[in-house]
């Protein structure tokens, strides 16, 4: 069977590597404590005694201005039903607005929606104080969120999220391939969808640079542009006295896309997949690959599910609050997508500027591009004949040191291979107290620290692991990784289950059904029949 490199070599269309889905949130950053939030009500809007009562007035302007800028562009609005898709409510607003071509709000939707809101109440003891002082604090409460679902001549379709009551949140919701399509268009250069990605593109890599040159600048001018054409609660002298927005992250997607020459590659490439890290790899670890330190005292889970729904599977793989997502998208193309949520699980700041952009962009290509090198790592050719050799019997190193085989077959030898294969070592590496829970675990016997510690030195010697810098952890090397990886593979699915089949002790029933166990039997009594044929022969 073509291994997974062949496939992804050479028949794949078209590479695309962009940001996806960008979720931002919008603050104001003289809202967000107590002092500053009664120096806007009490010197900026001029209200007595600063309360929710009167941001509560606020909030009924803003309402009121919301529904008079609907009705002056005959904007529908809707209330969204708990549950609905509210996507598909408005794609076919959107879509009608991107035929026309022109910047519009297509549809205003409300939902009431769980949000922290700033509220006031009487200090204990003045509750019937003609002036009293107010103690202030933020909580929960459900109240009706506005969705202004825009299409944009640079984003195309997006929404812009708010809601009347302070500290005046707004959520922007925007996609990088469709911002890469206007800009294609505007260059003349012609290219075929792929749901909200590329099929086709007549240069790919005019694709490759427009993608790459996606910035927070785009994100900002959109802000800006529609901050200004949108109702806000605050008016131009808020504006003027500093009552502006600054943007942070809330989810920020990479995505990196093989488009396939036919279908039937790209579908053996990603079942082969699946079938091999459900047994291979320690898929409950493979989250891993994010580069980052993990300990027993890291919080979060660490886990891989495969999903089915319908026909094509999906590969999640989850890492604090983060994951990647591998799927055969309208069976066409491979996509791997890193969803970066929480933007501190990668000691990166929540600001929207080009630093932290950058930054994440980094972090999610390395883990696209690790994920795959790590699946391609597991299928490449067995070693050749002489590293089989070199490893098998026993050698000397270049210092002239012996190290002892790795007998292929042998318990301990298997158990070991089998343990350091795991993706959990990808990037922090095992120790000695490492290697001896994991072993122990597959093995029948006990198994020691000493035991590892003459291991260790073994696999080292035999160039099959490194030693960490100024640590006590050892990696996998290239080599190391496809020798454990062979071993594995031929011992667990071929070896064991071969001898299994050859089992003389078989129920004939049960051997009826084995093509091995058929054959073999066959071939005993064949031989059987031939050696007493010979030794009564005349």
């Amino acid at each position: 069977m073509t291994d997974y490199g062949a496939l992804l070599r050479d028949h794949v269309t078209l590479r695309c590597r962009s940001i996806d889905r960008i979720f931002l949130q919008a603050y104001v950053p003289k809202l967000q404590t107590v002092g500053l939030v009664c120096t806007f009500l009490r010197w900026q809007r001029k209200f007595k005694i600063p309360s929710s009562a009167a941001f509560g007035k606020i909030g009924e302007e803003y309402v009121k201005a919301v529904h008079r800028f609907a009705e002056a562009h005959h904007i529908p609005m809707v209330h969204f039903k708990k549950g609905q898709d509210k996507e598909k409510t408005a794609r076919p607003y959107l879509d009608a607005a991107a035929r026309e071509g022109k910047d519009r709000v297509v549809l205003i939707g409300i939902a009431q929606e769980k949000a922290s809101v700033w509220r006031s109440w009487p200090r204990k003891g003045q509750e019937k104080a003609r002036h009293p002082h107010m103690d202030w604090g933020r909580e929960m409460a459900f109240i009706n969120h506005f969705y202004f679902y825009l299409w944009d001549a640079e984003w195309g379709g997006a929404f812009w999220k708010t809601n009347s009551y302070a500290p005046y949140p707004i959520w922007l919701w925007l996609n990088g391939h469709e911002w890469a399509k206007r800009q294609l268009e505007k260059a003349g250069i012609g290219y075929e969808a792929l749901d909200n990605g590329f099929r086709t593109c007549r240069d790919a890599v005019a694709l490759q640079k427009t993608c790459e040159r996606l910035g927070p600048a785009a994100v900002q001018s959109f802000f800006a542009r529609w901050w200004r054409r949108l109702p806000s609660p605050f008016t131009e002298a808020d504006r003027e006295a500093g009552y502006g927005y600054q943007m942070a992250f809330r989810q920020f997607e990479v995505s990196d896309t093989c488009v396939f020459d036919r279908p039937a590659a790209g579908r053996m490439w990603f079942e082969s997949v699946i079938r091999d890290h459900l047994d291979v790899g320690r898929p409950d670890q493979i989250a891993l690959i994010f580069h980052r330190r993990v300990s027993c005292r890291t919080p979060g889970s660490f886990r891989t599910r495969v999903v089915t729904r319908g026909v094509d599977p999906t590969l999640c793989c989850y890492y604090k609050s983060s994951r990647i997502k591998q799927y055969f998208k309208e069976g066409r193309a491979l996509r791997t997508e890193t969803v970066i949520c929480n933007t501190d699980d990668f000691d990166i700041g929540r600001r929207v500027c080009a630093q932290n952009w950058n930054a994440l962009r980094g972090v999610g290509e390395s883990a696209n591009r690790s994920l795959c090198d790590a699946e391609a790592a597991d299928a490449r050719p067995a070693p050749d004949v002489a590293t089989f050799c070199q490893v098998t019997r026993p050698s000397t190193t270049e210092d002239g040191l012996y190290a002892a085989g790795l007998r292929f077959g042998e318990q301990r030898v298997m158990a070991i291979l089998a343990a350091l294969v795991g993706f959990c070592y990808l990037i922090k590496g095992f120790t000695n107290r490492h290697l001896v829970e994991r072993v122990s675990g597959l093995l029948d016997s006990s198994y020691t620290c000493r035991q590892a510690t003459y291991d260790l030195r073994r696999l080292k010697r035999k160039g099959l692991i490194t030693k960490v810098a100024r640590s006590r952890r050892y990696q996998l090397t290239g080599l190391g990784r496809r020798v454990a990886v062979l071993f594995t593979k031929t011992y667990g699915r071929v070896l064991a289950p071969g001898i299994s089949a050859l089992d003389p002790g078989l129920p004939e029933d049960v051997a009826a059904r084995s093509g091995v166990s058929s054959a073999w039997r066959c071939f005993e009594r064949n031989l059987d029949d031939f050696i007493q044929a010979q030794l009564t022969a005349p």
